[in-house]
C-alpha cells in the first residue's frame, strides 16, 4: 500500500461528507498505524499547498477527495513532483474522475486507491494556468462565473444558472491561430478538452485521450434555439462530433485573440476575463493513481 496523503475539502458537491476518516481507516487501516494521513483544506487554494508539501514529505500518492476544483488544486500542487494524484469524487460533476473510470462510490473508490494501478497523463495549460480535465472560453466560461455565485452547488442549480445565462449571452469574434492556419470566427463555446466531457456525463469531445499528447479543440461560433438543444442532446448522447454542429480539430498549442475580454475556466472554476489567451499541452506530465 502507498504512502498516502488525502486532501480533503469538506465543503465539496451538493452534500457534506463526516464520515471519511471511518471509511479511509475500513480500508487504509488504523489512522495511529500511520501509512496515511487525512488533511482538510481550508479555502480555496489551499489544497495546492497542501499537494505540494505532502510530495515534499515523500508521500507517494496524494488524494483529491473532493469536486473538480479540488482535483485541479491538488493536480497543480503535484506537477513536477514524483508523487501520483488520486481521486475520491465527492462533487457535483467529477469529470476527470468519470473519463479515469474511478468509481463514485466512496468505498468503492477507496478499495481501489489501497492496491492502486500508477500511470501518467498529459495536461493542459491556459495563460500559465495548469487543467487536467478541460478549459475554455466564452459561454461555459461565463456559466462558470455565475454558478460560482450562485449559493449551492449541484446538477440543478447549474442547468438553473445555464438556463438563465443562455438568455442572455452573445458570442464574441476571435482569431484563432493552431496546427499553422488562422480561423477569423465567432466564439459561443472554443473548448480545450484534454479529458472527454465536462462531468457528469455531459461529453464536449468524446474522442479526447488524456494520453495523446493533444487537445481536442470544440468550436460553436453561435447556438440559436434549434442549435442548442442538437449540441445538449448530443453531448448527453456523447455524439456531438457525429451532429456537424460544432467543429473540431486537435492541436498541441493554441493561440485566441478576442475582439473583446472573453471569461475563460479552468476545469470548471472561473479565472478571469482576457483578449489573449494561450494554450498547450504538457505531454505525459503528471503521474495518477487509478
Amino acid at each position: 500500500m502507498p504512502k498516502t496523503c488525502f486532501v480533503f475539502n469538506p465543503a465539496a458537491g451538493p452534500s457534506r461528507r463526516r464520515d471519511l476518516p471511518d471509511l479511509v481507516a475500513r480500508h487504509f487501516g488504523p489512522l495511529a498505524a500511520g501509512g496515511y494521513v487525512i488533511r482538510p483544506t481550508e479555502g480555496p487554494g489551499h489544497a495546492v499547498a497542501l499537494a505540494a508539501a505532502a510530495a515534499a514529505e515523500g508521500f507517494e500518492v496524494v488524494v483529491a477527495v473532493g469536486g473538480d476544483g479540488t482535483v485541479n488544486e491538488v493536480g497543480r500542487g503535484l506537477l513536477g513532483t514524483a508523487a501520483a494524484l488520486g481521486i475520491v469524487p465527492l462533487g457535483s460533476g467529477n469529470g476527470l474522475a468519470r473519463h479515469l473510470k474511478v468509481p463514485l462510490g466512496l468505498p468503492a473508490a477507496l478499495r481501489r486507491l489501497a492496491a492502486p494501478a500508477f500511470s501518467r497523463i498529459d495536461v493542459g495549460r491556459i495563460n500559465g494556468r495548469p487543467f487536467f480535465c478541460t478549459a475554455g472560453l466564452g459561454f461555459d466560461a461565463h456559466v462558470a462565473q455565475h454558478f460560482a455565485r450562485a449559493g449551492s452547488r449541484g446538477l440543478s442549480t447549474y442547468l438553473r444558472v445555464t438556463l438563465r445565462e443562455y438568455r442572455r449571452y452573445r458570442p464574441v469574434a476571435v482569431q484563432v491561430e493552431l496546427n499553422g492556419r488562422a480561423l477569423a470566427t465567432d466564439c459561443y463555446v472554443l473548448a480545450f478538452a484534454n479529458a472527454s466531457q465536462y462531468g457528469n456525463n455531459v461529453y464536449i469531445a468524446p474522442r479526447a485521450d488524456l494520453r495523446d499528447g493533444l487537445l481536442d479543440v470544440c468550436l460553436i461560433d453561435a447556438l440559436p434555439v434549434g442549435r442548442a438543444v442538437r449540441v445538449s442532446l448530443a453531448m448527453a448522447l456523447g455524439n456531438l462530433p457525429e451532429t456537424k454542429a460544432a467543429d473540431y480539430y486537435r492541436s498541441a498549442q493554441v493561440r485566441v485573440t478576442a475582439a473583446a475580454p472573453l471569461g475563460f475556466h479552468a476545469d470548471g472554476d472561473y479565472v478571469a476575463h482576457t483578449t489573449e489567451f494561450a494554450v498547450e499541452l504538457l505531454p505525459l506530465a503528471l503521474a495518477v493513481a487509478v
